[in-house]
């Protein structure tokens, strides 16, 4: 089983990074016990008790027995963090997006073709959402036949009072469509069978007034697959309101030849308990899945690539082509595009 040590705990997704990865059997040789956010800190010595502190990053690059460096630092410094790890002969998983700039990526790319090392990137809203895993399995067995477009909605809770300072600073998150939308291009990539897309329409605005004026509180992408006739269109934004019993109302339409599934991935707002509700119309009529027992197998086969030289979590042609396009729709978005 491998070894993995934790550089950057700035956002709470690494809680998830971790826990993914113990349950799985994988050992944690410590954390880097500095952070932009106490409060993540906090929450890890809370949740991972066991888990050991480290003053130095150094401490766990120079560590011949980890395997794997795991991130979620601030978003502008994660690349920085991956090529490190990769130059000192780990492989990396970062919390998305794994990049903020057209630099950035450039230079992960480089590195990861010069040293031979693993960058895996956890689009969490698909890779560990059960009701996605099982629209995948539905998809692949016909049951709404060819995907002719995905619409994904990603709104999230904005907590202000809690968020750190870079959070705000577009040159430290990278931008509501790279942040946010990353997660819905790798959807639809993933569900469209989509080896590449084309950006045909990208805007971002600000309407709240708990933010200042330049913060992207608002974003939308409409998607051209460069490999079949698929569209797909995204939404995100910061709107989810306090009264919502938890941090977003996830949504997924996809839309097929045979049928459709829409997915409610956190809640069934006025209905069934728990998470991810999955709907499916087709030829028979209509029912209702509940998803929440569907394996995910991310971290599994991200422990596996490791351990044999694979990529079966998340394909590095994939995580770049995503993260391509994510700066892509920004840079279209900069331009006013309306």
């Amino acid at each position: 089983m491998i070894t993995f040590g934790v550089v950057g705990a700035d956002h709470r997704h690494i809680y998830h990074l971790i826990e993914g990865l113990l349950r799985e059997g994988a050992h944690c040789a410590g954390y880097l016990s500095t952070s932009t956010d106490a409060k993540v800190l906090e929450g890890i010595q809370s949740r991972f008790p066991q888990l050991r502190a480290v003053d130095s990053a150094a401490q766990l690059y120079e560590d011949p027995s980890i395997a794997l460096i795991v991130t979620a630092a601030v978003p502008a410094q994660r690349a920085e963090i991956a090529i490190k790890a990769m130059r000192h002969g780990k492989d990396v998983l970062s919390d998305k997006p794994g990049v903020t700039d057209r630099n950035q990526l450039q230079q992960v790319e480089a590195v990861v073709k010069e040293t031979g090392r693993r960058f895996a990137i956890c689009f969490s809203e698909r890779m560990i959402v059960p009701s996605v895993a099982m629209a995948q399995r539905l998809i692949t067995q016909g049951a709404i036949g060819q995907v002719v477009q995905t619409l994904g909605l990603g709104p999230h809770r904005l907590n202000a009072s809690i968020r750190p300072d870079w959070f705000f600073d577009k040159s430290h998150y990278g931008g509501i469509l790279v942040d946010i939308a990353s997660h819905q291009i790798d959807q639809f990539l993933t569900l469209t069978h989509s080896a590449d897309a084309e950006i045909s329409h990208a805007a971002v605005a600000h309407f709240g007034h708990a933010t200042r004026p330049d913060f992207q509180d608002f974003g939308e992408v409409a998607l051209k697959s460069k490999t079949n006739l698929s569209r797909g269109y995204v939404r995100v934004d910061w709107f989810t309101p306090d009264g919502l019993p938890t941090w977003g109302d996830g949504r997924l339409f996809i839309t097929g030849t045979e049928g459709y599934i829409e997915l409610r991935k956190y809640l069934d707002i006025q209905g069934r308990s728990g998470t991810d509700h999955l709907f499916l119309c087709d030829r028979q009529g209509t029912r209702h899945i509940d998803c929440q027992d569907e394996p995910i197998t991310f971290f599994k086969k991200l422990i596996q690539d490791v351990q044999e030289r694979t990529e079966t979590a998340i394909s590095h042609t994939h995580a770049f082509t995503v993260c391509r396009l994510a700066l892509e729709a920004d840079a279209l978005a900069s331009k006013g595009n309306t």
